[in-house]
């Protein structure tokens, strides 16, 4: 399989349901954005000691968000209502609430937040907060989407 198909040549790209939309269009941004995230995440992963005990579990928790943002971006993908979107999974209650177990494992033992906190340390914190603001990003994508198109509660909660 090539790396190209010359399909996009035109302005346009394909989604999973075979409609084609402009590549600008805020269901390409959004789950673009939601890629990016992910390749910052693979970034987060490669700075990781897996010698170090809190550092192997945070790569065994990254490496379970890469694959529901894989997940969320074929969510993104395919408009509500096509349909291939039995062949997805779309984001429930479930995945918010393995994601807020995940936040309170690692931020459990932290002292209460007072203060917003300056990026930097060392260089795996200042890529966990790349990774953050690449979320942001990729939330404020899904929301504008959202005033557009329906994208699912759960979704938006998850990103949130």
């Amino acid at each position: 399989m090539k790396l190209y198909t010359r399909t996009g040549d035109d302005g346009t790209t394909g989604l999973f349901s075979g409609a084609r939309v402009s590549k600008d269009h805020p269901r390409i941004e959004a789950y673009g954005t939601v890629d990016e995230l992910n390749a910052v995440l693979g970034m987060v992963r490669c700075a990781c000691d897996p010698g170090r005990d809190f550092e192997r579990r945070l790569l065994g928790i990254i490496q379970s968000m890469q694959s529901r943002l894989f997940d969320i971006g074929a969510d993104l993908a395919t408009p509500e209502g096509a349909k291939q979107q039995s062949k997805i999974h779309r984001s429930d209650d479930r995945d918010e609430s393995e994601a807020e177990s995940w936040i309170d494992e690692v931020d459990g033992a932290n002292p209460p937040l007072h203060a917003f906190i300056m990026p930097a340390g060392t260089e795996l914190a200042s890529r966990l907060h790349l990774a953050r603001t690449g979320c942001r990003r990729a939330e404020r994508a899904i929301i504008s989407l959202s005033g557009i198109e329906p994208v699912g509660d759960p979704l938006l909660r998850y990103m949130n």
